[in-house]
């Protein structure tokens, strides 16, 4: 089965919490392999949000690229998210895949790998403690791309 790589992220709420109960739901999407520690980082976007809490995972999935995005959806609205448009808003779940082996997508509804993964720190660091030789097209090597945005306002939670 293929490996996926996702994001979790929340700043509502019990936000380690949020984190931990949306890892243990994806378990009903595959079989996770490997979790980070949690990070605490600086929210981007709206000025007044609390600290974010961040993670990375590896799953072993048999569902599709676009099941697995509808399914991380479902756990965001689970955890009391509400899309509204807003990007960057503070939120009490945020599920992102990153990457999934073998596939590389742009449709309106999914994109991979995700479009920002280079450029995040708190997407970097977690993701290279879970699978720092993945390489990512247009990335490169994820512990390398980590090393190079270095470890700035991240901090254990």
């Amino acid at each position: 089965m293929p490996l996926a790589y996702i994001g979790l992220g929340a700043n509502l709420g019990q936000p380690a919490e949020q984190v931990l109960q949306a890892l243990a739901g994806l378990g009903n999407c595959g079989c996770v392999l490997a979790q980070s520690p949690l990070y605490r980082t600086a929210p981007l976007g709206e000025p007044g949000q609390p600290d974010y809490c961040n993670a990375a995972c590896v799953i072993d999935t048999a569902l599709t690229p676009q099941q697995l995005m509808g399914r991380l959806l479902d756990l965001e609205r689970s955890a009391g998210r509400v899309r509204d448009g807003r990007r960057w808003a503070a939120r009490r779940l945020d599920l992102d895949l990153l990457h999934y082996e073998g596939v590389t997508l742009d449709s309106p509804e999914l994109r991979l790998p995700h479009p920002q993964i280079g450029l995040r720190n708190f997407v970097l660091a977690p993701l290279a403690d879970v699978a720092p030789d993945l390489e990512i097209p247009g990335v490169g090597r994820v512990a390398e791309a980590a090393q190079a945005l270095g470890r700035a306002g991240l901090q254990p939670w």
